[in-house]
Order: structure tokens, then C-alpha cells, then sequence
């Protein structure tokens, strides 16, 4: 009897020990599991902060070679502008060299005679710079005396307004005026563009007074000096 107590004691103990064990297996089974899966995230992070690393390195010399870029760019606009500046200040040089060669070859000739293109006699009109019919008949008159006495010839052309007007507009007048001689003297009769000169005074040389219209009338005009 005591024996049978005994086998039974036991059996019981070892079914209560039983699922104890196989809890404890389950838990480290579990527990390598989640170690195993915390390992392979583990890595995975490190590796995509790696990966983060190169993007920002690779982005930092893209930002790099893009401030070069942007500077080298500025660099040649302004080089670029500078040469600019530096051509138009050279064509401003030549111009005005031409201007003062002309004036002082203008200036040691002999005037031949002068033609004077005026609203009073039928020429420019109020603010035009067209060159009307009459006026190119003047022209024709003056080429003709040239040619029948032909000899080496400086043509020197005044544009002039009235004082109707702001000076600058009237200066711009005045010199419309006299490339539109200049203009018809090169392409009808061909005389050489390097032997005429244009000068605008604008207002600032009145032969009559401006108070009236006739007076005005006569200071819209252009001047042909024929020098010799």
C-alpha cells in the first residue's frame, strides 16, 4: 500500500514538474527568438544609417560643387559685363575722336557757300524731321553748283528747332533733322559719308525771335555749309 502511495506521489510530481519545464523551454526558445529578431534589426539600422550618412556626405559635396559652379558663373557674368562696359567706353572714345577730327578739319577749310532748309520756305515742318520736296530740290541746286565747279569738298550739316519743346527733345530734333540731309546727300548724290558731318545745336542758336510763328517757323531749319 505504502508502495502504491509512493509511485503515485510520484507520477503526480512529475506531471507538476512537467509543464514547468515545458514553459521554460518555450520562454528561451521565445526569448532567442526575439534576441535573433532584435540582432537582425540591429543591423538593418545600422546599416540604413550608414546608407544616410553617405546620401548626406554625397549631398554635401553636391551642394559644394554647385556653390563653385554658381560662383564661376557670377564670375564670368561680371567678367562679361566688364567687357562690355569696356567696349562701349572704347566706341564712346571713337566717336567722340571723330567728332573732334572732323570739327578741326571742318574748322581749317574755306565756306564755299551755305544752303539753309527753313519752314519759311516751304522746308521742315513742326516738329517732323522728314525731308519734304522742296528741301531735296535745294539739295539737287547745291549738288549742281558742285559739280560744275568740282573741286575736294567738306559738308557740314546744322539741324536747328525753335524752342517749342524741352532741350533734349530738341536737341534730338535737330540732329533728325541733319542725318536726314546727311542720309539723301549719301544716297542720291553719293557723296562719301566720311565727308559729311552733323552737328545739332537744337534751340540754342535762334536767327528770329521764338515769340512769334514766323520767327519760329524760320528756326526749324537745317544748315548746309559747303567747305572747301
Amino acid at each position: 500500500m505504502r508502495n502504491s502511495l509512493f509511485v503515485v506521489g510520484v507520477f503526480a510530481a512529475a506531471l507538476s514538474v512537467a509543464p514547468a519545464c515545458a514553459t521554460k523551454k518555450f520562454v528561451r526558445t521565445s526569448v532567442g527568438e526575439v534576441n535573433e529578431k532584435v540582432g537582425t534589426m540591429g543591423k538593418s539600422l545600422e546599416e540604413t544609417q550608414e546608407r544616410v550618412r553617405t546620401a548626406e556626405g554625397r549631398i554635401v559635396e553636391v551642394d559644394s560643387k554647385a556653390g563653385a559652379a554658381n560662383a564661376a558663373a557670377g564670375a564670368a557674368q561680371q567678367t562679361a559685363n566688364s567687357a562690355t562696359s569696356a567696349a562701349n567706353s572704347a566706341a564712346a572714345i571713337g566717336k567722340s575722336a571723330d567728332a573732334r577730327a572732323a570739327g578741326v578739319e571742318a574748322a581749317t577749310r574755306k565756306l564755299i557757300f551755305e544752303t539753309v532748309l527753313s519752314e519759311d520756305r516751304g522746308k521742315f515742318k513742326l516738329g517732323k524731321a522728314e525731308l519734304p520736296d522742296d528741301a531735296m530740290g535745294a539739295i539737287d541746286q547745291m549738288v549742281a553748283q558742285l559739280k560744275a565747279d568740282p573741286k575736294a569738298v567738306w559738308v557740314e550739316i546744322e539741324g536747328h528747332t525753335d524752342n517749342v519743346g524741352d532741350t533734349k527733345y530738341n536737341n534730338a530734333l535737330g540732329l533728325q533733322r541733319a542725318e536726314s540731309v546727311k542720309r539723301y546727300l549719301y544716297e542720291k548724290h553719293l557723296v562719301p559719308l566720311h565727308k559729311i558731318n552733323v552737328i545739332s545745336y537744337g534751340e540754342e542758336k535762334p536767327i528770329a525771335p521764338n515769340k512769334t510763328r514766323d520767327g519760329r517757323a524760320q528756326n526749324r531749319r537745317v544748315v548746309i555749309k559747303v567747305l572747301a
